[in-house]
């Protein structure tokens, strides 16, 4: 049964980098406070502790490197992965309400449709998936529009998990092309609120 209020005993977003191998096995928490001495996307997870439960998002994060981004390298209109590499993966350890939809505990593949006023947000069940090659829409367990915003410049891809007093939450995603006033746009999602009590 969902309750409109959660009770929130611990938030973190963690926030130092963390070292991680060359295979990158491990992942860190900041991909824009790591030395960037590859081409390749950097291993990251964001990760909030709520109770005994957490919430995290685990990614591969790609510099804009003084590309076009929206529009670009990441096509307006097509379903991507969000990052680089494996699909970003959404895991709960609680039942969430997303989009006005319940997703029970478990671990979930995010992808996004970019455009240039409006992206759509989009939850599927198969979370073991290389960019969006294998992605169906039969998997979609949510999907909902979302407005980006304009906000400050990232380098690298970077997810936040953000909380609104003891109720709501958010996750953001933000990467953003430089020096180009039309391709400014980052997507800030409103990805949780109000999760079933403990």
């Amino acid at each position: 049964m969902l309750s409109s209020r959660f009770a929130l005993l611990v938030f973190a977003v963690l926030c130092s980098p963390l070292v991680f191998s060359q295979q990158g096995t491990l992942p860190v928490s900041d991909p824009n406070r790591v030395a960037d001495s590859s081409k390749g996307s950097i291993y990251a997870r964001t990760v909030a502790l709520f109770g005994a439960d957490s919430l995290q998002i685990t990614y591969h994060s790609p510099a804009v490197r003084k590309r076009i981004i929206w529009g670009g390298l990441v096509p307006y209109g097509e379903v991507w992965v969000t990052g680089a590499h494996n699909a970003t993966t959404l895991e709960t350890s609680r039942t969430l309400l997303i989009g006005g939809k319940v997703l029970a505990p478990g671990k979930y593949a995010l992808f996004t449709i970019p455009g240039p006023d409006q992206w759509v947000f989009i939850i599927n069940a198969n979370w073991n998936q290389h960019l969006a090659w294998d992605y169906d829409a039969k998997d979609d367990l949510i999907r909902f529009a979302v407005k980006p915003r304009q906000v400050e410049h990232l380098e690298r891809l970077q997810y936040f998990i953000a909380t609104r007093g003891i109720v709501d939450g958010t996750i953001m995603m933000r990467l953003k092309k430089v020096g180009e006033s039309n391709r400014k746009r980052l997507l800030l999602c409103s990805l949780f609120t109000k999760t079933n009590s403990p």
